[in-house]
């Protein structure tokens, strides 16, 4: 499993990023201190998190290698995921995408920075 990230999202992001964060793909279950609550999803959602590195996030157990280094899932939530994803920036739309092998995953990719940058 990979992750690309197009342009114009490694642009928009890695003015977030430093060596003492790291990156979460959050899926929107509930779980977790970084998850939203599960009962407001109808339907696969997942949100971008900026962490810092520091901060224990024991539910991501999973590194997934991406252009801008490993992100981390919850592992039961690959089932939801493509072997080959993209992450993309849509400029004229302010907002993210998240598409696989098999099509869209998650057409408003949610992105959270919680280092406060």
């Amino acid at each position: 499993m990979k992750i690309t990230f197009d342009e114009p999202a490694l642009q928009k992001i890695q003015s977030h990023l430093n060596d003492k964060k790291k990156l979460l793909l959050t899926f929107e279950d509930g779980v977790g201190p970084y998850s939203q609550h599960a009962m407001i999803h109808m339907q696969v959602q997942f949100t971008l998190n900026i962490v810092d590195a520091a901060e224990t996030a024991a539910d991501y157990d999973t590194a997934v290698p991406s252009n801008l280094g490993d992100i981390w899932i919850k592992g039961y939530s690959s089932v939801d995921l493509d072997p080959n994803m993209t992450i993309r920036y849509q400029t004229n739309r302010g907002m993210f995408t998240l598409s696989g092998d098999g099509g869209m995953i998650d057409d408003n990719l949610g992105f959270i920075d919680f280092t406060g940058n």
